[in-house]
């Protein structure tokens, strides 16, 4: 199936407009809720997801969906979710504590999945009314602007990034990860994994480790970071598969930098 990219970037767009946009810093009380114990959740997210699902579903009526709020509402087990068929992974706000608190960064994120693998992938930041765009094969690119591309190489100390202390798995002491971690020159979480693949597609920061896995996610801003040029795989060097449930993702400007923010971080003493 051949999906029509400019359709998706209006598609979402228009959602932004009509759904985000004019509940920002302007959520009544009763327009945020709690889908599980400290897991936010507002009519934002909803009412873009309803109209995300069913504008997107139109476009390719083959495709399932696999959307944030409706998993949750329908309690999915994504462990056992496993599917070759075209996905559609919808997260309609992604940062949505941020977005409850009438601050930034917030994104709507949008995949779509064939054969297991990211093909398209659409990063919105709706304040900023800019998106980033990426094709398999093709490169990644702000929308109507200009192509991202990363730099390859950097010294540890002068990397700013992003580290979960838990993300390199039961072996790996946090003690020693989060003592390890003080040699990067800056570290800073925008709970946000929309906006902290822009980053990483920007060459705005170097890398990012993360533990928990979600495919909306992820899955979009996998795609884009690896067409600008960066390394993306799995803490235990295997490839990501964004409908494969796994634990530990590490993305860096460079195979190399890769390796050598996972050996730093690690290797035993």
């Amino acid at each position: 199936m051949v999906i029509d990219p400019e359709r998706v970037v209006a598609i979402i767009r228009e959602t932004a407009e009509l759904d985000i946009l004019p509940r920002f810093q302007k959520l009544a009380e009763a327009d945020i809720m709690e889908k599980a114990p400290g897991d936010i959740v507002t009519v934002a997210d909803y009412d873009a997801e309803k109209r995300l699902t069913r504008l997107l579903g139109e476009m390719a009526p083959s495709a399932d969906i696999l959307a944030e709020e409706a998993a949750s509402r329908d309690a999915l087990e994504l462990d056992d979710y496993h599917t070759e068929d075209a996905t559609w992974l919808i997260d309609p706000v992604d940062g949505t504590r941020n977005f409850s608190k009438g601050e930034t960064p917030f994104a709507v994120v949008i995949a779509y999945v064939t054969g297991g693998r990211v093909e398209n992938a659409w990063i919105h930041l709706p304040v900023e009314n800019q998106t980033l765009v990426a094709e398999r094969g093709s490169g990644a690119f702000i929308h109507g602007g200009e192509r991202l591309q990363v730099e390859h190489e950097g010294d540890l100390a002068a990397m700013t990034g992003l580290v979960n202390l838990r993300a390199l798995g039961d072996h790996v002491p946090t003690e020693q990860v989060k003592q390890r971690a003080t040699t990067f020159l800056e570290l800073k979480n925008h709970r946000c994994a929309g906006f902290d693949f822009v980053q990483l597609a920007k060459g705005n920061k170097h890398f990012s480790l993360y533990r928990r896995l979600w495919p909306w996610d992820h899955g979009a801003g996998s795609l884009i970071f690896s067409e600008a040029g960066g390394h993306v795989a799995r803490v235990d060097g295997r490839p990501y598969r964004p409908l494969e449930r796994a634990w530990g993702l590490l993305c860096a400007t460079s195979e190399r930098s890769w390796q050598d923010i996972h050996d730093h971080l690690a290797t035993p003493n």
